[in-house]
């Protein structure tokens, strides 16, 4: 059987294979912290759950919901209002995604045809570059370089590849270096998105995760932001809703619009009592925000602190549910420190070379378990030696 060519721009995917290292060890016995997926093992508020389950129980809500409930384009121009300062048309601005992966996959196929070239971040989260190749288009990597604290310098970016750029993916806080970008950065980001018709695209998933008192927005609330671009936000991290799936696509009307039909040829909307559940979530008591970045703040600095002391320099990161951190000295790239890492002391890591070219020398660790399970982590590790 022969399949489509696109398929050879595609390998199996790094979570994938690193399920089969863990599936591998706990067959043969052995214990495995996992740290490698961010998949949130914290709870939803109780009143999002109970809008959910209320919700589920009635029989009307099982049918296709083909389009957004009115009420959650209300309650998401609310929200970004409420949060951002930024001001949404419920009707035009504004379109649910099956999870941010979803739209992040698929935002590509609108604007960039066989041949385009899409600007992703390098690093970046995997999905950055895979909707772009799986729209064929052609990637052109934006080093984010530790020397300028992770952040894309624009200036790098050759002339004639941005006049043949339709779209740029750019998100901070960032996955996986955890970095945060200067308001200079959007100013500058939305005059060359102008000055060369570029579609922006901004990840916000992690605007509620930054730490030691800061604050992070909107990309949306700069002047002229609206006008090149939009920006993906998440249910997923924020309120605890990850299995649920509910992201939402806001900003540039015509690039919302060109996505909403899209999916509306893909899928028939978002099932109903999750659109009550995400009502909920943002309109609801707001203070299991805070909870959660607590909880994330707290494993940040048990991580880092523990395997500082175990002697791996593992600074405290300013954002995200993610550490970024420097292999040790005397392994030969991130590949190989992960597989000894799990061979040696149990602890799963994600290696930075499956974030993009400059990812190599870095592991992303997650902090999605508790502090317990961080310490038997920490405890295998001083006993393994690995670190010397």
């Amino acid at each position: 059987m022969e399949f489509a060519k696109r398929m050879e721009r595609f390998e199996t995917g790094i979570f994938s294979k690193l399920l089969d290292l863990k599936s591998a060890r706990l067959a043969a016995g052995g214990t495995v912290v996992d740290m490698s997926i961010g998949a949130p093992n914290l709870a939803p508020a109780e009143h999002v759950m109970r809008a959910l389950a209320d919700a589920a129980m009635d029989p009307k809500n099982y049918i296709y919901a083909i389009q957004d409930l009115n009420e959650l384009h209300q309650a998401v121009a609310a929200w970004y209002q409420r949060r951002y300062g930024v001001t949404l048309d419920p009707a035009a601005q504004i379109t649910s995604l099956l999870g941010s992966q979803e739209g992040l996959a698929h935002i590509a196929l609108t604007l960039a045809d066989e041949g385009d070239v899409v600007l992703v971040p390098d690093p970046c989260y995997p999905v950055f570059a895979d909707g772009p190749k799986l729209a064929g288009a052609e990637l052109h990597y934006m080093p984010m370089k530790p020397e300028k604290d992770f952040v894309i310098d624009l200036r790098d970016i050759p002339t004639e590849v941005a006049k043949r750029a339709k779209l740029m993916v750019v998100s901070y806080p960032n996955n996986p270096t955890t970095a945060m970008a200067p308001d200079a950065f959007y100013r500058d980001l939305i005059a060359f998105a102008r000055e060369y018709g570029i579609g922006v695209l901004h990840d916000n998933a992690y605007s509620e995760l930054v730490y030691d008192g800061a604050q992070w927005g909107s990309f949306l609330r700069f002047e002229g932001a609206a006008d090149v671009g939009v920006e993906f936000n998440s249910l997923s991290k924020t309120y605890a809703l990850a299995g649920a799936r509910v992201g939402f696509c806001v900003g540039n009307a015509e690039m919302v619009g060109q996505l909403a039909k899209l999916k509306s040829n893909m899928d028939y909307g978002m099932f109903l009592p999750v659109q009550r559940a995400a009502i909920a979530a943002i309109t609801g008591d707001q203070s299991c925000v805070e909870t959660t970045r607590r909880a994330y703040e707290a494993r940040r600095n048990y991580l880092c602190d523990g395997l500082t002391a175990l002697g791996w320099n593992v600074p405290r990161c300013s954002s995200t549910m993610f550490v970024w951190a420097k292999i040790p000295e005397g392994f030969g790239d991130s590949q190989h420190f992960c597989e000894q890492l799990l061979q040696r002391t149990g602890l799963l890591v994600t290696p930075g070379s499956a974030f993009g070219p400059s990812g190599e020398g870095y592991v992303r660790l997650a902090l999605v378990r508790t502090e317990a399970e961080m310490k038997l982590a920490l405890d295998n590790i001083r006993e393994s030696r690995l670190l010397g």
